[in-house]
């Protein structure tokens, strides 16, 4: 039996998107909880928290995208071109948001409130058109032969848009976790507080779209309801609960530890695997399996060997910044 690239490189997808949401997650979240936090010390304190690594954490985007392309061909073509605006508007959030992050430092304090504001907006609409992004797939794309054949607003629908709802309240409750095991002292309380209502709102979110995507697609309530998959299922709302209750002991107890960012973490797997078992084998919900979007074996393998070569370095370097710039920030240090 020869080795079946297809999954190889569905697996290196996956996993650079489960990076990416995972890193890039807290750093928007840490934008779109700005609005909640008007002090101009904390608010550098917080994007301090993230100075050091945050460029290097896109990397896992550019991977994702660049794997897909190259591996399946038909899916990148059909997803850009259903989502191009929800993807375009993306980009142009990431591109604010980084612009922003590197010019409010500089930035006279006249000045320093529009940067703010850019890099508020660009964090939220990043966010947002991911979610819509997740969304859309799982409502499935209309494809004729190999080519997309439905409307360029059909991501502009009610479960969509929900979707990209309770991405910006999952990313803002990683990024306030993340405040909470980076910092000390008025910040920390803060993000403390803020977390319990947050980790409410997203269990409301999981709970919504956890009924309304069996209701709303047939296929979908098969997989997750028949046996054995039923069987497996039944502990993934356990999990949820645990972990969410607890972040909320955790952030009531004020503990500056790892633990609520680690369980918050949890959550995000936990719903990053109910996507890919909702859609799995499709890469092109409803119908198109990796198998048939799949570029020739030998294009697989010749990427193959570039990838096996690249992602140690990406993953080496990685773990190197995050151990070099591990502890906690204080209010009057900085990497600006």
């Amino acid at each position: 039996m020869g080795i079946d690239l297809s999954i190889i490189w569905f697996t290196i997808i996956v996993f650079a998107t489960l990076m990416y949401i995972v890193m890039d997650g807290f750093d928007l979240g840490i934008g779109i909880l700005f609005p909640f936090n008007k002090d101009a010390t904390e608010r550098d304190m917080m994007v301090n928290t993230v100075a050091p690594v945050w460029d290097g954490n896109e990397t896992w985007l550019v991977l994702g995208g660049a794997a897909l392309y190259g591996a399946f061909p038909l899916a990148y073509a059909v997803i850009t071109d259903a989502l191009s605006i929800p993807l375009t508007a993306m980009l142009i959030g990431l591109i604010f948001r980084g612009v922003a992050f590197e010019f409010r430092f500089k930035a006279t304090p006249d000045h320093r409130p529009f940067w703010d504001k850019a890099f508020i907006v660009g964090s939220i609409l990043a966010t947002f058109s991911q979610g819509v992004a997740v969304g859309a797939i799982l409502n499935g794309f209309e494809v004729t032969g190999r080519v997309y054949s439905g409307s360029a607003l059909s991501w502009l629908a009610p479960f969509p848009l929900f979707c990209g709802l309770g991405l910006v309240v999952a990313y803002a409750l990683l990024g306030c976790t993340w405040l909470i095991m980076k910092t000390e002292g008025a910040l920390h309380r803060k993000m403390s507080e803020l977390a319990i209502p947050l980790t409410l709102a997203l269990l409301a979110a999981i709970a919504v779209i956890s009924i309304w995507t069996p209701l709303a697609h047939q296929d979908i309530a098969a997989r997750w309801f028949t046996t054995p998959n039923i069987f497996l299922f039944l502990p993934v709302p356990l999990l949820v609960l645990a972990f969410a209750w607890g972040i909320v002991r955790a952030a009531y107890n004020r503990r500056a530890s790892y633990g609520p960012f680690l369980m918050t973490l949890g959550l995000m797997f936990l719903g990053f695997s109910g996507l890919g078992i909702s859609i799995w084998p499709n890469i092109i919900p409803p119908s198109i399996s990796i198998w048939q979007a799949a570029s020739p074996p030998q294009s697989q393998g010749f990427m193959l060997v570039g990838g096996l070569l690249i992602i140690p370095v990406i993953l080496a370097y990685t773990c190197w910044s995050y151990y070099v710039f591990r502890g906690k920030i204080k209010p009057d240090e900085g990497y600006h």
